[in-house]
């Protein structure tokens, strides 16, 4: 990620936390007395921004800080390992505290969750990718978390690429119109996707041999029947109805890509304290 992009996201975060100041942490500590504290993971979990997100809340804060024992990320992490420790002044230690845990027990979070899925389809070729689901704020580092985990990014936003869904095509009045504005306007060089949930719109896709056919909330069975349909002349999206009880099955029907919203919209925080040594 580019610490550009970050440094503006993080600096709003600590804003919103700090405003006027800490008050308790100003009240009880001097600017010079010091000590050292770790982020210590209490549940098995998949590290996900401890250096590039946490660290760099306390390095905002004050570039004295010294950091040690950083977990990488994309490691497993078992309970009561050290992902992380920050010694330095304690009144930026803890002025930091809540926003560095709050982003990295979200990020870790969906890096964990997304590892599961990833896990789940181990030795069929379907790739997991995320959605534009995401929290309003955290999509660059939701998404980056994505990746930790093992999964891929689909697109970053919608000037990203042509995804023509079921809203579209209603509005406008079928695939084959859509398809035929979109070409007169896009370049050549972006792909165009379109949303189906029915094996006749996939064959109308087909026709209008679009490069990405997505196939919204199927059955196994029909996701079989659309993929050998396909036949190769597309990449082939499965979205809908997925989660890790249904994810093993849906890739067995030798789709490409598998779309998960609930890798960014439901995946629950980890556990992770700052634990006090000196």
């Amino acid at each position: 990620m580019d610490t550009f992009l970050i440094d503006e996201l993080l600096r709003g975060f600590l804003r919103e936390d700090i405003e006027h100041g800490d008050i308790t942490t100003e009240a009880i500590f001097s600017n010079t007395e010091t000590a050292s504290a770790s982020l210590q993971a209490r549940e098995s979990l998949i590290a996900a921004g401890i250096e590039t997100v946490a660290a760099r809340v306390f390095r905002l804060l004050d570039d004295r800080l010294i950091f040690t024992q950083i977990a990488p990320d994309g490691a497993r992490i078992a309970p009561g390992e050290v992902l992380m420790t920050v010694s330095g002044p304690v009144r930026n230690i803890l002025r930091g505290e809540r926003v560095a845990l709050n982003l990295v027990q979200r990020l870790c979070g969906i890096a964990t969750l997304t590892r599961n899925y990833v896990d789940a389809v181990q030795s069929c070729k379907a790739a997991i990718a995320d959605t534009r689901k995401t929290t309003p704020g955290l999509r660059l580092l939701e998404k980056y978390a994505v990746r930790v985990g093992g999964g891929r990014n689909h697109r970053y936003s919608l000037s990203d690429g042509v995804l023509i869904k079921d809203n579209h095509i209603a509005a406008c009045g079928s695939i084959s119109e859509a398809v035929r504005r979109t070409r007169a306007v896009v370049p050549h060089t972006i792909a165009i996707e379109v949303e189906t949930d029915t094996l006749a719109q996939v064959e109308e896709c087909l026709r209008c041999g679009v490069q990405i056919i997505m196939l919204d909330n199927m059955d196994v069975e029909n996701l079989r029947q659309a993929v050998a349909m396909i036949g190769g002349k597309a990449l082939v999206e499965a979205s809908g109805g997925v989660n890790l009880h249904t994810v093993r099955a849906i890739a067995e029907t030798g789709v490409d890509i598998i779309s998960v919203g609930a890798l960014t919209h439901s995946a629950p925080a980890c556990d992770i304290g700052l634990d006090w040594i000196s």
